[in-house]
């Protein structure tokens, strides 16, 4: 499959190209008091959501159906500053989730994942994660997107696992630790760890990580925060003291927020790359409080509504406000 290049920057984000591929889908939760709601969703989806909101301009390469399903995913993007170029298909993927008692999801999915000939702009970063990574028959171009945009691109990878559509774990292992050797920086959560390594710690699996190839993995722990590796060691930030309505959406606010950052601190882009190793903890643990922040807003609201770049900044203080810098 050859991908057509659109080189053109986007419109109103003169920092850098930003374009997600993944999913895009409907989440039909199944709450505890027995309500159900329908609302747009999908990792990726999200991710780009929540870097419209923090002003980003994001492109979205995606596979929707022309139903209602799919006019309401492509006009909720759309609202938030997103564009969106979506594949046919015959309908508008789905996401089951069911809520316990204390907001904690669990997913069942009806979805196909392909990108046919899917026009794919020129980035300066690009965004891959979750089903898209690993459903075939999708899962091998989006594999191929990665090693033509990362000789220009920063590449950024969130496995985000669902175990209801991976029935090899050996295969998807396998797959999960090729993208992550080819990324910039990746981002998991320590469910996706124990799912693929269930024997190992966190910490040793991050640090071999980093180690096959990115800058920098942050692995989320939920309410005992977040840690990220670099070639230079380990920076730990504690989540936000927050309300839980649901965890719906918050992971993937983590990773818009850590995108934004990397952006922020000018380490966007392959020529950034030597720089993005060599980040100063201090930045990064900067960058990371105020991913924690963004993520901490979304779980004290239902479903998957990350803050807008306003609402976010007012949650900081300057303290913990991004400053980070590329060192040069």
């Amino acid at each position: 499959m050859s991908f057509e290049r659109k080189d053109e920057r986007t419109p109103g984000d003169p920092e850098a190209r930003v374009v997600v591929v993944g999913e895009a889908l409907v989440d039909i939760v199944h709450r505890a008091d027995g309500s159900v709601d329908e609302a747009p969703g999908g990792s990726p989806a999200n991710v780009a959501l929540t870097l419209g909101r923090l002003g980003r301009a994001p492109r979205l390469v995606t596979r929707l159906a022309d139903d209602a399903r799919g006019r309401a995913v492509r006009a909720w993007l759309e609202r938030s500053g997103v564009t969106v170029d979506a594949v046919d298909a015959p309908r508008t993927a789905t996401a089951t989730a069911h809520l316990d008692a204390t907001g904690a999801a669990t997913y069942e999915f009806d979805i196909d994942w392909a990108l046919d000939a899917a026009p794919i702009p020129g980035a300066d970063l690009l965004h891959i994660g979750s089903v898209a990574a690993l459903l075939e028959p999708g899962a091998d171009d989006v594999s191929r997107l990665v090693d033509e945009l990362r000789v220009s691109a920063t590449v950024t990878y969130d496995p985000n696992i669902r175990p209801s559509l991976l029935p090899d774990a050996a295969t998807a292992r396998a797959r999960v630790e090729s993208l992550v050797a080819r990324a910039d920086v990746v981002k998991a959560s320590d469910e996706d760890l124990r799912w693929l390594h269930p024997a190992a710690d966190p910490v040793a699996v991050a640090t071999r990580w980093q180690r096959s190839g990115p800058a920098v993995v942050v692995v989320t722990t939920g309410g005992d925060g977040a840690f990220a590796v670099t070639a230079a060691g380990a920076v730990r930030v504690p989540a936000v003291p927050t309300s839980v309505i649901d965890t719906v959406g918050a992971g993937d606010t983590f990773m818009g927020a850590l995108i934004d950052g990397v952006i922020e601190a000018g380490l966007s882009g392959a020529d950034r790359r030597a720089d993005l190793s060599d980040i100063d903890h201090s930045d990064l643990e900067a960058i990371l409080r105020r991913c924690a922040t963004a993520a901490g807003i979304t779980v004290s609201r239902p479903g998957a509504d990350p803050p807008w770049r306003a609402d976010l900044t007012s949650h900081l203080s300057p303290r913990s406000a991004p400053t980070a810098s590329a060192k040069g």
